[in-house]
């Protein structure tokens, strides 16, 4: 049986997290979870620590600084191929993603393993979001687009943080070179497995936002998106790796 790992990021999420550990441990078999706190004021990291003995498969990282949601991943990802994960999922802590989903991508990539990349999409045909405002729906379609445009990648929620990573496509990316936070990093990484040759499948989810605690989503964010998707961009044109 494969071997799954569902990397968390968390920052203030002590509101969210219970019950979405509760939700993957009842509906998800034979997963583990790392939370990869990044020194939550409100004591996330303690309230992980104290469900460890009722939930024996769940792992805390505390990290001392908030250092961004690329730096956890990327720490997530090294700690998950270090100890023989076969798949390494990406979710967030408060909410928005479903288990429901989680659960429909797992089964997919489970009859296709050969895929590199199963990304839960907001923007194929079936996906949707809750509670988005107009404006927030348009800066991400746009963003997408844009993404489509200048990387020729195909791929209609390339900042979608919700996904599956095969080991094996993980293991052809250097984590060290990535510094890219935000957005930019799920638009990185998936620039990074659509080069390395894996198989990318969107699968449609229905993004729901958060109830609890305040989104993370700021102009910077932003910003070093559209930056870096340029840059790259550019390099795609131009023909520079």
């Amino acid at each position: 049986m494969k071997r799954r790992l569902v990397v968390i990021p968390t920052y203030n999420e002590a509101s969210n997290i219970v019950s979405l550990l509760e939700q993957i441990f009842t509906a998800v078999y034979g997963c583990e979870v790392l939370i990869v706190d990044d020194g939550s004021p409100d004591s996330t990291a303690a309230v992980c620590r104290a469900l460890q003995d009722r939930f024996p498969h769940l792992h805390v990282i505390e990290r001392h600084h908030k250092s961004g949601i690329g730096s956890a991943y990327r720490a997530g990802f090294a700690w998950g191929l270090e100890r023989g994960f076969n798949e390494i999922i990406e979710m967030d802590a408060d909410g928005s993603h479903q288990v429901t989903d989680l659960v429909r991508m797992i089964d997919f990539k489970s009859e296709n393993p050969n895929i590199g990349l199963v990304i839960g999409s907001r923007w194929v045909r079936g996906g949707a979001t809750e509670n988005w405002s107009i404006n927030r729906i348009m800066l991400s379609r746009f963003a997408n687009r844009y993404v489509r445009f200048m990387l020729g990648m195909g791929v209609h929620d390339a900042t979608s943080g919700f996904r599956i990573y095969s080991a094996d496509a993980l293991r052809t990316v250097d984590l060290n070179r990535i510094r890219s936070e935000g957005y930019s990093f799920q638009i990185e990484m998936t620039r990074l497995m659509h080069r390395s040759g894996f198989g990318i499948v969107e699968l449609p989810i229905t993004f729901k936002e958060r109830e609890n605690g305040v989104s993370k989503m700021s102009k910077a964010i932003v910003r070093e998106a559209m930056f870096l998707v340029t840059a790259w961009g550019v390099k795609r044109i131009l023909r520079i790796s």
